[in-house]
């Protein structure tokens, strides 16, 4: 996970995960309408995993 990369998903969570599938956008999105910090912890959680 390189810097620039949790810099955008602390700014625009969304587009932070936009190579991982797209229900992780969707996931990370709908969780960015509910609250930005949901959406954040989401990305950076879905960033943080290996697979």
């Amino acid at each position: 996970m390189s810097i620039w990369r949790v810099l955008l998903a602390i700014f625009f969570p969304p587009l932070a995960v936009v190579d991982k599938g797209c229900g992780s956008v969707l996931i990370v999105f709908l969780l960015t309408l509910c609250g930005w910090v949901p959406g954040v912890i989401a990305a950076l959680v879905i960033l943080n995993n290996p697979k």
